[in-house]
């Protein structure tokens, strides 16, 4: 099993959440969240604004933008 220091869990809490962790550090984040309040705390507080948050929709780009962006990339490539 993994040991995770506060900072580590912090930069692992997503892909604990999305379940891409392998089971040893997965099993690691379980143990420093049952004895760790404050990490507790902010896995909770994560959570809770993913579930608030949802998964909002990917912004539309305006037609024109659009436009000019995929000619901004057609013309690098010819580069």
């Amino acid at each position: 099993m993994k040991r995770f220091t506060c900072d580590e869990l912090a930069e692992v809490i997503t892909a604990y959440l999305e379940d891409a962790l392998d089971r040893p550090a997965r099993d690691g984040v379980r143990a420093h969240l049952a004895c760790c309040e404050g990490c507790e705390r902010y896995f909770e507080q994560f959570r809770a604004t993913i579930g608030a948050l949802g998964d909002p929709p990917p912004e539309e780009l305006p037609a024109d933008v659009r436009a000019r962006l995929m000619s901004a990339f057609r013309e690098r490539r010819r580069l």
